[in-house]
């Protein structure tokens, strides 16, 4: 106790009084950051909860916060019922504008409002986020996307801090914890009669149910479809990656760069080993005979006549997360229409003579090779 108090005491004199939703607010940036970039915890179900709320509510209620930092007009004093025509008459012209002034003076918006326009200001400003990053050099990845939806929420809430402390305390907004525990509580553990305690322990397992069945939806969530993907690319003259204008023509000794690229969609963590094979092919068409005999379909079979292994190299890549690896692609084989393979290998295991029937997944290149 007496080591937190001491950390706590480290921590600025700004952010120590900072106000307790706020604040919240700053835990909870910190808390998506830390569930979506870590190495561990980001292949932990964490992020999921982390994320959703990071995206729907958080830059949205900032955002709020810093327009609207005085508290609303109660419920209670919005129902109040309106004093007769004659008793208005009554009240002289000072207490009046007194009155005006009170009631005109409450700007701000209630909880309920503040919730709402929180929601619905997350799913406009978030986006916005990822279209000027598409104009950026970063793009809209998962890094530059946590990295601005966490500066635009920090400094939305730095500046509804600083808002909050300009206004006298009676006028800024707060969020009433310790009326609502009061009110559950009371709620909860003193009811009027049997049937208010009945219907309280209901709500008790309801709530329980329910949060066990998000929960066990989050952590245990359908795997889906599972599969890899490799691919080659290469880069065009403004600097960016494409699947075009791939190297053909090389001279025996000469080499040229590619850019070979996995995904993981495994579900898991996968090593992968991706095999490089050059094959010297040939064409072979054969002719094939219908059922009623009259007619034949020419069908071309590619036969490997010769091959040789030029490289393999390993990776290991999260789930979700992609792999680019700048590759030299050096053939020794000459001739024409040689064909360069990339074999992928999930989990590691690679056969000893490894060809294309022995993976699913692969991709390759035809290439003239000549001597000089």
């Amino acid at each position: 106790m007496v080591a937190f108090r001491s950390l706590w005491l480290l921590l600025p004199r700004r952010v120590r009084q900072l106000p307790a939703d706020l604040a919240a607010v700053v835990a909870l940036v910190i808390a998506t950051n830390i569930a979506a970039l870590a190495p561990v915890i980001r292949e932990t179900p964490l992020r999921v909860p982390f994320g959703l709320a990071f995206v729907l509510f958080v830059p949205g209620y900032a955002f709020i916060a810093a327009l609207f930092p005085e508290a609303g007009e109660s419920p209670a004093s919005s129902d109040e019922p309106t004093p007769p025509a004659d008793s208005q008459k009554m009240v002289d012209d000072s207490d009046s504008d007194g009155l005006y002034d009170s009631i005109t003076s409450r700007s701000g918006i209630d909880g309920i409002e503040r919730v709402a326009l929180s929601f619905g200001l997350s799913i406009a400003i978030v986006p916005l986020i990822g279209l000027v990053l598409n104009f950026t050099p970063w793009g809209i990845r998962l890094v530059p996307i946590v990295v601005s939806v966490s500066g635009f929420t920090l400094v939305s809430a730095a500046v509804a801090a600083e808002r909050r402390r300009a206004l006298p305390v009676d006028e800024r907004f707060q969020v009433p914890y310790r009326e609502w525990y009061a009110a559950g509580r009371e709620e909860l553990l003193e009811p009027d009669t049997r049937a208010d305690a009945a219907l309280n322990v209901l709500l008790v397992i309801s709530v329980v149910l329910a949060a066990g069945s998000v929960s066990f939806a989050v952590m245990v969530p359908p795997d889906g479809e599972q599969f890899s993907a490799i691919y080659l690319l290469t880069e065009d003259d403004d600097g960016e990656r494409v699947a075009d204008d791939y190297p053909t023509e090389f001279v025996q000794g000469e080499s040229k760069e590619l850019i070979v690229g996995i995904d993981n969609h495994e579900h898991e963590t996968t090593e992968y080993t991706v095999v490089v094979l050059e094959q010297d092919v040939e064409v072979v068409e054969n002719e094939t005979a219908t059922s009623e005999g009259d007619t034949n379909t020419t069908v071309n079979e590619t036969v490997v006549q010769e091959q040789r292994e030029l490289d393999r190299f390993s990776t290991t890549i999260a789930h979700n997360e992609s792999w680019h690896h700048e590759y030299a692609l050096e053939p020794t084989m000459t001739g024409e229409n040689q064909r360069v393979v990339w074999l992928l290998f999930p989990g590691g295991n690679v056969p000893a003579d490894p060809s294309m029937d022995d993976t699913e997944y692969s991709v390759h290149l035809w290439v003239n090779v000549s001597e000089s």
